[in-house]
């Protein structure tokens, strides 16, 4: 077969799955739909205030329309967010003071959410880190390196324990994403043994992949970034946090300053691009859920092992290519550097980056910088080399790119 016949081939195999996936984006639309309609968005919500940002009636509905759509008492949707790490940062800061004791339940969190916490990173790092301002941490590790371990979370979990860190997707390991009902299981079991702590859901990538979200099943607060799923590819900068009201109002005192909270912070014009962007989010994640499904089934096809598999449950948008190879991984990420609609004239190479102990290569021709809602791929030089592959703001240009590496490595051969 050729690369043609091999991408018709998968898509006709994925027929009932990409009507799944649209089930999903229409049942998001409406629920995204009717938060704006029932907050009565207006064009008067796209102007902005300068200053300290006092009264500034877009940013209120803005937060209302975001919480509204994620099932939460209150959100905090903010350019001011420098990324998603910053964004989980004042969640964890702001609710967690010296002596209280943070479980990451799914093993180490993601590279720079361990520099957060102070496993990781250099001395002034770790001084300014969770640790280093004495709150007390521990992790369940996995099973087999892959699956939470309920038995052992049921174990850790006491009266002394303040918090639970839940990321929803891999980062870079090859465990699984966790789906919304082991997100479920996760709060249930915390929650049976320390009904006060806070169940805290990294929700990266996650956001309208699934028709429910972690805050319906029984998380206290999640986070994520606009330059991921919710911005709809869009929006410039900035993060939310949602949840119950309390714990959203203490991160917002940490974004800001005690005092202030979240009554301050001019928006600068941007209430339009993230109203907008979230608008169009559940039809831009759905078209990159399912690029990453007729990925993993065009590498299922050839002989190469992906994660999750083509046919298994999706939770983000993220799809793990094993290469085993690091030759194989960077022509990888260099095929969609190529195809990019920004910067496709640059070769990636691997490098160090902050926040990653390992070398890093990284493709991502994209619009906004760092936005993984858009086609990008990176993965860490190491050991089974595996691409992260997510975003696609178009299902056609994931295709694309997809064809174009096929082609690429049936050359060598």
């Amino acid at each position: 077969m050729n690369e043609s016949q091999i991408i018709k081939q998968a898509e006709n195999e994925l027929r009932d799955i990409f009507e799944n996936i649209d089930d999903i984006r229409d049942y998001n639309q409406e629920k995204v739909l009717q938060a704006f309609v029932d907050n009565k968005v207006a064009p008067e919500h796209f102007y902005t205030v300068s200053g300290y940002g006092h009264d500034d009636l877009g940013r209120e509905i803005l937060d209302k329309v975001f919480a509204q759509t994620f099932k939460a008492e209150k959100a905090l949707v903010r350019i001011h967010f420098a990324s998603g790490t910053h964004t989980l940062a004042c969640a964890l800061f702001g609710n967690l003071k010296y002596a209280d004791k943070l479980i990451s339940v799914a093993g180490a969190p993601y590279d720079t959410m361990q520099e957060v916490i102070g496993t990781m990173g250099d001395d002034e790092t770790k001084r300014a880190s969770l640790i280093g301002n004495g709150v007390l941490y521990d992790e369940v590790p996995l099973i087999n390196g892959t699956d939470v371990d309920f038995e052992g979370l049921k174990n850790k979990i006491d009266n002394s324990v303040t918090m639970v860190l839940i990321q929803r997707s891999k980062g870079y390991s090859t465990r699984k994403s966790l789906s919304i009902e082991d997100i479920e299981k996760i709060c249930k079991i915390v929650k049976s043994k320390n009904p006060n702590c806070i169940c805290f859901v990294d929700n990266c990538y996650g956001e309208f992949v699934d028709k429910k979200e972690p805050l319906e099943v029984g998380a206290d607060l999640i986070g994520g970034s606009l330059i991921k799923n919710p911005g709809g590819g869009i929006v410039e900068a900035g993060g939310y946090i949602a949840g119950k009201e309390l714990l959203v109002e203490r991160s917002a005192q940490r974004l800001t300053a005690p005092g202030i909270g979240s009554e301050g912070g001019a928006m600068f014009n941007q209430h339009r691009l993230i109203f907008q962007g979230l608008f169009m989010a559940p039809s831009v994640v759905s078209d990159a859920v399912k690029g990453a499904v007729l990925a993993s089934k065009i590498f299922d096809i050839i002989g190469y092992d992906s994660i999750p598999k083509y046919d298994e449950k999706r939770t983000d948008i993220i799809q793990n290519i094993i290469f085993k190879k690091p030759e194989l991984l960077e022509k990888f990420c260099r095929t969609i550097q190529s195809l990019s609609p920004v910067n496709a004239y640059v070769t990636p190479i691997p490098e160090y980056i902050p926040g990653y102990e390992d070398q890093v290569i990284m493709a991502g021709g994209t619009f906004i910088e760092g936005s993984t809602i858009e086609l990008s791929a990176d993965g860490p030089m190491r050991e089974p080399y595996a691409a992260y592959m997510q975003g696609g703001l178009t299902y056609s240009h994931v295709k694309i790119a997809l064809r174009k590496f096929l082609e690429s490595i049936n050359f060598d051969k």
